[in-house]
């Protein structure tokens, strides 16, 4: 019987173990899409106590305490801080089989060096011992990253965004990880939303453009493109809820957004879909001509519960997995683009696992000489980022393109304690290629097989990335 956590979890074969020590445990991290805020790493400042840095906007766990009857109080409310621990901590014994057990112990053991499980009886000592150490030097924002070994983060940023910490950080000689934005403009392509046109009127502010059609739209986002990479963005990123793609000119959008700047009717979902495929075109042709990579999260079904969305606003928890079927509006968009010769590298990312075969199959459809892997299944997400959810979008991959390309892992995370998810996915794809070996599936060939794991652990990524 194995004992918790040690330093063969999750590595079931011998082969296993030895691809991950030998081969990537030691390798630094990529981590292209993340939600850390830069002011947060430019401050560096220390955090008073481990509720500040664990719990704070931190979704994953905020679900799993109400799942576990806890009062939103103590989640998002105005209890102290012990309180919320303490909370978070009754809830921990129940997570048995939940990715969030294995990140808290791995996140605990591998920044505070605390091997204790956390459960009621022991939240009052770990809460003290974690307290002690954050006001130690090395424990704030910074270190925790150089511990991590991370070499770049991808954050997210609204196409509104001035990236003064970003800028500020590049430019300090002391610390060496890349802070790069990442282009993120769902708030141009929401046209249905209540407070799209005082959007629009902030990014008539910031770039000086009067934005009074959609071509003007397209100009102030393209400055705002150009703006982004002279301060290191290399890549895009979308919420992608439906994909119903029209492919019609530009200018079949332009009724479409003066009819929603004049206010005086609504949109039909057609219009939408038009508005949204057009912009949504343009963009693609954009940051092709950059060499970004553009990144397509798709399937989420977001704020379910209004009442609580009423309270909270977004991005508090209540989003679960959408239904839609994207297969051929994906399918129409990519090509619309490659016809063009403007398709971009680019991740695809499914939130229901049903999805799987679906990107999986799309991904040999556009190619490009001299380019491997151009189009990405982008690695288990959100409700997929667990055991089986990343084992079966590695097999899938691998059934249907070459999983040797494969750009990995990501955190997705607004914590800076989640880089322990990258030794987790680590280890997963270890004990994958360390089965297949032992069964005979593959040549028992560890310089080939440990090559493998290390491009798709961190090479991969940092050369789809950066490739120019």
């Amino acid at each position: 019987m194995k004992s918790f956590m040690e330093p063969d979890f999750l590595l079931n074969t011998a082969t296993a173990f030895e691809l991950f020590e030998n081969k990537v445990r030691q390798l630094p991290i990529f981590d292209f899409h993340c939600h850390l805020d830069p002011k947060e790493i430019w401050e560096n400042k220390p955090y008073s106590n481990l509720t500040q840095l664990w719990l704070g906007g931190d979704h994953y766990k905020w679900r799993a305490m109400r799942m576990n009857g806890i009062g939103e109080r103590f989640i998002s409310g105005e209890a102290e801080d012990w309180e919320k621990f303490q909370a978070w901590a009754e809830t921990v014994p129940h997570l048995v089989g939940n990715p969030l057990y294995h990140w808290t112990h791995l996140e605990l053991r591998r920044f505070f060096g605390i091997e204790k499980v956390l459960g009621p009886a022991t939240a009052r000592e770990i809460w003290e011992e974690c307290n002690d150490k954050l006001q130690q030097a090395g424990f704030t924002p910074r270190a925790f990253i150089e511990k991590a070994n991370v070499k770049f983060i991808g954050t997210t940023d609204d196409p509104l965004s001035q990236l003064e910490f970003h800028k500020l950080l590049n430019e300090d000689a002391s610390f060496e990880p890349v802070i790069a934005p990442t282009f993120r403009p769902d708030k141009a392509l929401h046209i249905d939303d209540p407070a799209f046109e005082s959007w629009i009127d902030r990014l008539h502010f910031v770039t000086g453009y009067p934005i009074e059609h959609v071509r003007d739209l397209v100009a102030a986002l393209k400055q705002r493109i150009d703006y982004f990479h002279e301060h290191g963005a290399r890549a895009s990123d979308h919420d992608i809820q439906k994909l119903h793609f029209i492919d019609v000119p530009l200018e079949a959008a332009e009724r479409v957004f003066t009819k929603r700047l004049s206010g005086h009717q609504p949109l039909d979902e057609e219009e939408i879909s038009i508005y949204r495929s057009c912009l949504l075109k343009e963009l693609g042709k954009l940051y092709a001509e950059k060499k970004w990579v553009m990144q397509l999260h798709m399937g989420a079904m977001r704020n379910n519960n209004t009442k609580m969305k009423t309270l909270l606003g977004a991005d508090a928890g209540f989003d679960s997995i959408g239904e839609s079927n994207f297969a051929e509006g994906l399918s129409r968009y990519l090509d619309a683009l490659d016809r063009e010769d403007a398709l971009p590298r680019t991740v695809l990312f499914n939130l229901n696992p049903k999805d799987n075969a679906i990107l999986a199959g799309m991904m040999g459809n556009y190619y490009e000489e001299g380019v491997p892997g151009k189009i990405q299944f982008g690695s288990g997400w959100w409700f997929n980022d667990h055991i089986d959810g990343m084992e079966k979008q590695m097999k899938d991959l691998a059934n249907t393109g070459l999983l040797s390309h494969f750009i990995g892992m990501l955190t997705d995370s607004r914590s800076f304690l989640s880089y322990a998810r990258h030794e987790y996915f680590r280890r997963i794809l270890c004990n994958l290629l360390g089965e297949w070996v032992e069964q005979g599936l593959v040549p028992n060939d560890m310089d080939q097989i440990g090559r493998l794991a290390q491009n798709v652990s961190y090479y991969n990524a940092r050369q789809f990335f950066l490739q120019r």
